[in-house]
């Protein structure tokens, strides 16, 4: 690329602002599902496991909806795929508003997954990649990712207030204006489709069966499972977890001075400081990218978080405790999508980026599932989550390993 081409290419573009606009409206509802999951146990009088099986079965539909969605946009078109996907998410809210049976919300929350595939990763961060240049494309996506963080630090405290004023049905049908709101960025999703020779002649089932059959692929979708485990756990049941295991607040203290002065507030405040955290260490996490192995990197941000976690679990959960920990996640918390959806462009390619990318995401979603489902469950049977932390742990240390023997080169295609 010469000097001049550079020079046309910026980092901030039209592309990029309008994605950080949709990925942030959509991950700010997705992060307050957590704050649903007491009100709505308490109003019907189900067990924890039934909502908690609900939110797992959106993050599965979302999983395997993101290869779909990503077919879909380079098929039609990235901006009907997204207009699809905010029909979906907002008739998904409106539709689980009327609920009242745990296999009604369960069976919607399959809408809602959907929904939030078509409007999330997949489908933005391969437009963001495509209109991005080769020098920029890491750290524009960690910032398209820091966007969805920004999203989180006022989705959960913004269902707690509105919680305050309205049921919980009332929130849901709000939510979904919402949703639908952030279609008027969408005019600006315009992005050029840049490709190799070699690209723009492999089929997409070419370049599927090639990913598939390479052991660096598979070991990259492998290595995602746990990052869909620990952020799916933790959005759905660290605000309850919160409220329920975390010591007194102080009414004279800091917290209380600044209107937290009940632990249901501070389970609220504490997914957003992961997201405000996160902000800095997915753009971070985009520029490392640029200059050092994006297989290390990963590599010690699975290691940080098992960290992290057993500190966490095995000190006393305090309300500073709560904070600490927010932030550490935070800062580690969305650092791996930048740097796994990198390394997928950089070792297939941007033009089928979003369906390679999102059968990796598959991979993060089943570990979603598991995680907010084994999260009730668990806590059905034992009355606490200890167990499903340290599994998340284990896990943890899986994908820390299963990433190093990563070959983080392009596969080109061979000639016939």
């Amino acid at each position: 690329m010469t000097a001049q081409t550079q020079a046309k290419a910026p980092l901030i573009t039209p592309v990029l602002i309008s994605g950080c606009i949709i990925l942030m409206i959509g991950f700010a509802v997705r992060a307050s599902f957590g704050v649903f999951q007491i009100p709505i146990a308490q109003e019907f009088g189900w067990a924890r496991a039934e909502f908690s099986l609900a939110i797992a079965i959106q993050n599965l539909a979302w999983g395997i909806g993101q290869p779909i969605f990503g077919a879909l946009a380079e098929r039609f078109g990235d901006r009907r795929a997204i207009v699809a996907g905010a029909l979906a998410y907002a008739a998904g809210l409106v539709l689980s508003s009327l609920a009242t049976q745990p296999w009604q919300h369960q069976m919607l929350e399959i809408i809602v997954g959907f929904g939030i595939a078509g409007t999330g990763f997949g489908v933005i961060l391969a437009v963001v990649g495509r209109a991005s240049s080769p020098e920029n494309r890491s750290l524009a996506l960690g910032i398209a990712t820091a966007a969805g963080s920004a999203g989180q630090i006022f989705g959960a405290p913004t269902a707690e207030l509105l919680l305050g004023y309205f049921p919980w049905q009332g929130v849901f049908v709000i939510f979904a204006g919402v949703i639908l709101a952030s279609l008027f960025a969408l005019p600006f999703m315009r992005s050029p489709a840049p490709a190799t020779r070699a690209e723009l002649e492999e089929s997409l089932g070419q370049v599927l069966g090639r990913a598939f059959r390479d052991p660096s692929y598979v070991l990259i979708f492998l290595g995602f499972f746990s990052c869909g485990y620990q952020l799916a756990f933790i959005t759905a049941h660290f605000p309850a977890f919160v409220t329920e295991m975390c010591g007194p607040i102080d009414p004279n203290g800091m917290l209380a001075s600044l209107g937290i002065s009940t632990t249901s507030a501070l389970g609220a405040v504490s997914i957003a400081a992961i997201g405000l955290a996160n902000i800095a260490g997915t753009i971070t996490a985009g520029w490392l990218g640029k200059h050092y192995t994006k297989k290390y990197l990963l590599a010690l941000i699975y290691t940080g978080r098992i960290i992290a976690a057993a500190a966490f679990i095995l000190l006393p959960i305090t309300p500073a405790s709560v904070l600490v920990f927010s932030l550490v996640m935070g800062v580690l918390w969305l650092a791996t999508v930048p740097l796994t959806s990198g390394l997928v462009a950089h070792l297939y390619g941007i033009r089928y980026m979003g369906t390679l990318y999102g059968f990796v995401f598959l991979s993060h979603q089943i570990g979603g599932f598991l995680g907010v489902w084994l999260g009730g469950r668990m806590y059905d049977i034992t009355g606490d989550y200890t167990l499903v932390w340290w599994i998340g742990v284990g896990v943890g240390a899986f994908s820390a390993i299963v990433h190093l023997p990563v070959r983080e080169r392009p596969a080109l295609a061979q000639p016939a």
